[in-house]
Order: structure tokens, then C-alpha cells, then sequence
């Protein structure tokens, strides 16, 4: 309903209205071809590419542990990629990060003992959780880094501190807001 001031309305407009006569409306990007994409960038590579969907949800920790038990079971070269957008549940007090963070780093305990792991972990719009990073990096020698810096990964994964985590070593993901998002893209790249 209408005000009776011009200009003044009491509910949006609807499909039709004038206003939206000069409108245009594209898809430039979706969670499904950012997906397809980073195939396409593997297979290239002659890295066998497995897109395991752009739905996964779940706690980001048991998203991990179930994706370091697909880790375990895939010969490399493989790429495991995937989107969706994970959960955590925060117990600790002083701990920060998002979502991409404590995956990447629930993951690392997960593959305390497995070699030649690559990951990549990143929300599309370039923030994970309320930090500056999109996300972060887990290389073979992530955890030999930490324990030479002094950190306890599983120590700051119950702290939801993997923004702490990451930052210590250098392997945040900083790409600053990229005005799109379209899921977070995750990738385990097994040699």
C-alpha cells in the first residue's frame, strides 16, 4: 500500500514496477563453476581433479576428518574439490577464525602422519569468519613449522584459533574483499 506522500512507500516494489525498467541482472559466477574450474586448472596439470560437489556442509572439523579419510584412500596426483559452506561451534574464549580456518587446521591434525598434502581452504568473498583473511594454506611441512615455532595445532584447534595458527606461519590467505561469493572452495591436492 502506497502512502499518500510522493515518493513514500510501505512495501517494495514488485516484478513490473517501473523502477525496475533500467535494471539487468547477470550470473557472473556460481559455486558449481568455480568448481568446474579449478578441475579444468588441475586436469591441465595432469592432476587427476575428483569435484566432490558444492553442498557440503557439517561441523568443519568432522568435514575434515571425513575428508583426511578420503585423503587416505585416493592415489595422487588428485585434486579433491569441494564447496559448501561448514559450521563451527566455538568453545574458546580468546580464539579467531572462520570456518575455512578451523577446517584447514582440523585437517592437519587429522593428517598428522600423511605426506605429500597440499590444501587450500578460502571463502569466495574473501573473508573467513570476522578476520582479514579469505582463509589459509596447509603445505606437508605445516605442522614441522608449527611444532618449530612452538605451537600445538590441536591445542589451538580447541581454542578455535586457527587464524592464530595460520597467521605464525605466514599461511593466511589475505586477498581483501572480492565483492562476489558464490561458497567457500576448498582443495586437497595429494602427490
Amino acid at each position: 500500500m502506497r502512502h499518500s506522500a510522493p515518493g513514500a512507500f510501505s512495501e517494495s516494489p514488485k516484478p513490473g514496477d517501473p523502477a525496475f525498467a533500467k535494471a539487468e541482472n547477470r550470473v557472473v559466477a556460481t559455486a558449481r563453476r568455480s568448481l568446474e574450474a579449478g578441475c579444468e586448472v588441475f586436469r591441465a596439470r595432469g592432476i587427476e581433479p575428483v569435484n566432490l560437489g558444492d553442498r557440503i556442509t557439517g561441523e568443519a572439523r568432522e568435514v575434515a576428518a571425513g575428508m583426511a579419510a578420503r585423503v587416505r584412500t585416493t592415489r595422487g596426483p588428485a585434486a579433491l574439490i569441494s564447496g559448501g559452506e561448514c559450521t563451527v561451534t566455538v568453545r574458546g574464549a580468546n580464539g579467531r577464525g572462520g570456518r575455512c580456518g578451523e577446517f584447514l587446521l582440523a585437517l592437519a591434525a587429522e593428517l598428522e602422519s600423511v605426506e605429500g598434502v597440499h590444501a587450500l581452504a578460502a571463502d569466495t568473498d574473501g573473508i573467513d569468519g570476522s578476520g582479514d583473511n579469505a582463509g589459509a594454506l596447509l603445505q606437508p611441512d605445516t605442522l614441522a613449522r608449527a611444532r618449530a615455532k612452538g605451537l600445538d595445532a590441536r591445542k589451538l584447534l580447541a581454542a578455535n584459533d586457527s587464524y592464530g595458527f595460520f597467521a605464525a606461519l605466514g599461511d593466511l590467505v589475505v586477498t581483501g574483499p572480492t565483492y562476489t561469493n558464490v561458497n567457500d572452495y576448498r582443495v586437497i591436492v595429494i602427490s
